[in-house]
């Protein structure tokens, strides 16, 4: 018996619906799981004592906070980072957001390789896309990915989302996603642990030297954008 194919009508009224229930579910996970861990992460002494309390499995939690972190995109990163070098020290903590925003990075590529288009757009603005369409063509696209994500400031879970759409190797990207984030990770988990050891002074000019070098990134990332839309 054959199966009864559905019209493009009643394919586009399921993706609707399909698109409904994630922007949903998103919304709900954020709520009730999100921004209470965001908070968690954005009081470091409490996030500390916490560590001191769970031992070893505080290291699988904080991975999967990370991961979570990171596949919903909309949930900011660097609180997670600074409480990473502050309760596990510049070291461990650099090691375990590394091994974290990859396997996050990892999962979103392969959900965006299988579900296309109507994932993303639960995260991001068609607008947005746009923007970045040019690494799709651009001959240089790959080597731009790696310069992006190297410099802190970019929009990395944007790009997150949006190498999913392109047809890049999978190990290309799983060196670019765990190595490219390194600078913008160790200087927030140094900065974090300066302040976990009261080195405030060292911890200001972490943070200023960083803010700085966002600022720089992120203008250098919009000059990028700009000047491959005009062509």
């Amino acid at each position: 018996m054959k199966k009864k194919q559905l019209t493009k009508t009643q394919q586009k009224r399921v993706g609707i619906a399909a698109i409904a229930i994630a922007i949903i579910a998103t919304a709900l996970i954020i709520w009730l799981a999100g921004v209470p861990l965001v908070k968690f992460a954005s009081e470091p002494e409490k996030f500390r004592r916490w560590v001191n309390d769970s031992g070893i499995w505080s290291r699988f939690a904080y991975i999967g906070m990370v991961i979570l972190q990171v596949i919903i995109a909309v949930l900011p990163g660097e609180p997670f980072e600074i409480a990473a070098g502050y309760a596990f020290g510049a070291v461990e903590g650099t090691i375990l957001c590394i091994i974290a925003s990859t396997l996050g990075s990892v999962m979103v590529f392969l959900l965006v390789r299988y579900f296309g288009v109507p994932l993303v757009e639960v995260f991001f603005p068609e607008e947005k896309l746009k923007k970045l369409k040019f690494l799709k063509t651009t001959p240089k696209r790959d080597m731009i990915f790696f310069i992006i994500f190297t410099i802190p400031g970019t929009p990395k879970d944007l790009l997150c989302y949006f190498t999913g759409l392109t047809d890049i190797k999978f190990s290309l990207w799983l060196l670019i996603c765990s190595l490219g984030r390194l600078p913008s990770i160790i200087t927030s988990t140094v900065g974090g642990d300066a302040l976990g050891t009261s080195n405030y002074w060292f911890a200001v000019a972490v943070f200023a030297v960083t803010m700085v070098i966002s600022l720089i990134g992120l203008l250098i990332y919009k000059r990028i954008c700009s000047k491959h839309e005009k062509q």
